[in-house]
C-alpha cells in the first residue's frame, strides 16, 4: 500500500440515525407484521434482532440498509480519490469546495512516499511548478477575461474598472487556470451515504485508482460509525477484498493494457469523436412512437385521440407541462412524465477530468469511466486545451499552459521510469487529462441534465458537450429536442418569471431570446 508523506485524510461523523441496527431489523419485521415494529420492540430480543439482521444481510435484502444515513465531513482527500471512488456511483450525497471558486492555496496536496528522496523532490517540485503556474495564469488571464467580461456586460465598464467586477473576473480566470493544478489536490466537503453504502464502500475500498487513499477514509469512516453504534458493523462488516480480487483488479490484470494500447485505443476513440466533445452512440429506436404509445397508455387513449407528436410536446414543452417552470425536478413524479424514462440515450464523451469531476455528479446518466492510468503513456502529453486559451490575445496564458503541460507529463515519464507505481504518480496528472468515456440515460434524467447545463453559467466544458448532444438528438429525433432549453427560456415558455432564475449571477445574455444555433460562449 502507498504510504503519504502528506497529513492522512481527515474524517468525522456529523450526522448520523441513532440506532441503525434496530432500524433496520424494525423495517424488516414491519414487512410480515400486523403492525409498525419499533426499534423499542426490536431491542427487547437481541438474539432475536441479532439472527434477523444476520439472514437477511447474507440473502441479499439490502433495502433495510438504505433507511439509516450517516453525513461526514471529509478533509484532506484528493480530488482524484473524489473521483475515482467516493462519487462514481449513485448512492450518495455531496456538496464540496469548488475549484472554480475559491483560489487554490498552498500545501493543500497529497504527497506520496516514493521511496527515494530524489523522487520525492521531483514529485514535490512538479506540485509546486504546477501551483506556480495555476497563479500565473490567473495574472496572465485577467486581460483576456476582462475584455470578454466587458464585452459581455458592457454597462458594467468604468474607468477605472469598478472593483465590484473584479472578484467575478478572478473567478473566470481561476476556472481556466485550474486545469494546470494537479489531481493530488484536496478538497473538503460533506459526503452522506447510508448503512448500505458504508458496507460496500468497506468491501470494494481497494478498487479503481486509488486503494491506498480510498482505504484511509473508508476506515476512518468505519471506525466514526462503529463508536457511534459498535452493533451495526460488529455483526455485518464483511473483510475488504484485496485489490486482485475486484473486479477492476480481476480484468486489469487479464488484459494487462501496455502504452502501444493506450496509444491505439486513444487515437480509436478521438476518431470517433471527431474532434467534437460529445457525440450519439445509440438511442431507443422510434422514441417518438414509444413516448406517443407509453402517454396514450396512461391516460387510455386510442391513438385517434392523441398522436405521437401531440404526446410528445405534452412531455416536453414548458407551455404544455407546467412541470418544466419548476425549480424543483418533478417529472419522476408524475405518471405521463415517467414515460420519458423508456427512452435510453447513449453518448461517446471526451472531458477534461475537471470537467468530468463535476459531470458525474448528474448520478441518473451513468457512464464507464476508466481505470485512468490505462488511457496514460508516461511522457506523452495528452490534455484538453480549455476554449478562452485559443482567444487571439491568450498567446502568453496558452504557452505557459502548453509548457506546464509538457513538464508535467516529462516528471511523471521519469518517475515512472524510476519504477514509481502508476498509483502514486497519477496524482500528477493535470485537472486538464482528457476522460474518455460512454455514457447513458433515460431521457427524463438526460433533460434534467441538459436543462440545467445549457444555462450559460455552467461550467464551459459540459456545456460544450451538451450542446454536443442536443445538437445529435436533434439530428436522430428532431421532434425530441425542439423543447430541450436552458432554465431561462424553459421558464420564459412556462410564463415563470423573472427568466433567469440565476438572479445577480445572470449570465449577461438574454438567451431566452435565442435559438440554439445562436448561442455562443468562450467565457
Amino acid at each position: 500500500m502507498l504510504a503519504l508523506r502528506s497529513e492522512a485524510p481527515r474524517v468525522s461523523l456529523t450526522k448520523a440515525f441513532s440506532t441503525p441496527l434496530d432500524n433496520a431489523v424494525a423495517t424488516a419485521r414491519t414487512c410480515y407484521s400486523s403492525r409498525l415494529v419499533t426499534d423499542d420492540d426490536v431491542r427487547r430480543n437481541l438474539p432475536l434482532r441479532d439472527r434477523i439482521a444476520s439472514s437477511t444481510y447474507k440473502a441479499g435484502h439490502h433495502t433495510t440498509l438504505q433507511h439509516a444515513h450517516f453525513e461526514f465531513a471529509l478533509d484532506a482527500v484528493s480530488r482524484q480519490a473524489l473521483w475515482s471512488f467516493f462519487h462514481a456511483h449513485p448512492f450518495y450525497n455531496s456538496e464540496q469546495v469548488s475549484q472554480r471558486y475559491v483560489e487554490k492555496k498552498a500545501g493543500r496536496v497529497l504527497l506520496p512516499e516514493l521511496g527515494h528522496d530524489a523522487l520525492n523532490a521531483r514529485y514535490d517540485a512538479c506540485v509546486q511548478r504546477q501551483t506556480n503556474t495555476y497563479h500565473a495564469l490567473c495574472e496572465l488571464l485577467g486581460p483576456v477575461v476582462e475584455r470578454l467580461y466587458f464585452g459581455t456586460f458592457p454597462a458594467r465598464r468604468r474607468t477605472p474598472v469598478d472593483k465590484r467586477w473584479s472578484g467575478s473576473m478572478q473567478k473566470r480566470a481561476q476556472e481556466v487556470a485550474r486545469y494546470v493544478l494537479p489531481l493530488a489536490i484536496h478538497a473538503h466537503l460533506y459526503h452522506t451515504i447510508s448503512a448500505l453504502t458504508l458496507l460496500r464502500y468497506h468491501r470494494m475500498a481497494q478498487a479503481g485508482d486509488c486503494p491506498s487513499e480510498q482505504s484511509l477514509v473508508v476506515d476512518a469512516m468505519v471506525a466514526a460509525v462503529r463508536a457511534h453504534d459498535p452493533e451495526l458493523l460488529g455483526l455485518l462488516l464483511e473483510s475488504p477484498l484485496p485489490a486482485d480480487d475486484t473486479v477492476d483488479g480481476t480484468l486489469r490484470r487479464r488484459a494487462s493494457p501496455t502504452p502501444d494500447d493506450a496509444r491505439a485505443f486513444r487515437a480509436e476513440f478521438d476518431g470517433a469523436l471527431g474532434g467534437r466533445t460529445a457525440r450519439l452512440v445509440t438511442m431507443t429506436p422510434d422514441a417518438p412512437a414509444v413516448l406517443g404509445a407509453a402517454v396514450r397508455e396512461v391516460l387510455g387513449l386510442p391513438r385517434a385521440r392523441l398522436s405521437d407528436e401531440d404526446a410528445t410536446a405534452w412531455l416536453l414543452d414548458p407551455h404544455e407541462n407546467a412541470a418544466l417552470g419548476e425549480s424543483l425536478s418533478l417529472l419522476t413524479l408524475g405518471k405521463p412524465t415517467r414515460a420519458l424514462e423508456l427512452v435510453q440515450v447513449t453518448f461517446r464523451k471526451k472531458l477534461s477530468h475537471a470537467a468530468d469531476s463535476q459531470a458525474q455528479r448528474h448520478r441518473m446518466t451513468p457512464g464507464a469511466r476508466p481505470l485512468l492510468t490505462t488511457h496514460i503513456v508516461p511522457g506523452e502529453p495528452d490534455f484538453v486545451l480549455p476554449v478562452i486559451l485559443r482567444e487571439p490575445d491568450a498567446g502568453a496564458a496558452r504557452a505557459a499552459f502548453e509548457e506546464e503541460m509538457r513538464a508535467t507529463f516529462t516528471d511523471i515519464g521519469a518517475l515512472a521510469d524510476a519504477g514509481v507505481p502508476a498509483e502514486a504518480w497519477q496524482y500528477l496528472l493535470p485537472n486538464a487529462v482528457p476522460v474518455r468515456f460512454t455514457e447513458t440515460g433515460s431521457l427524463l434524467d438526460q433533460h434534467h441534465k441538459w436543462s440545467t447545463r445549457l444555462c450559460f453559467n455552467a461550467q464551459e466544458e459540459i456545456w460544450r458537450a451538451t450542446m454536443d448532444e442536443v445538437q445529435d438528438l436533434a439530428s436522430a429525433a428532431p421532434s425530441l429536442a425542439t423543447w430541450i432549453l436552458p432554465p431561462c427560456a424553459m421558464r420564459r415558455r412556462a410564463d415563470v418569471t423573472p427568466f433567469c432564475p440565476e438572479g445577480d449571477r445572470f449570465c449577461g445574455q438574454p438567451v431566452w431570446q435565442k435559438e440554439r444555433s445562436q448561442y455562443l460562449r468562450v467565457l
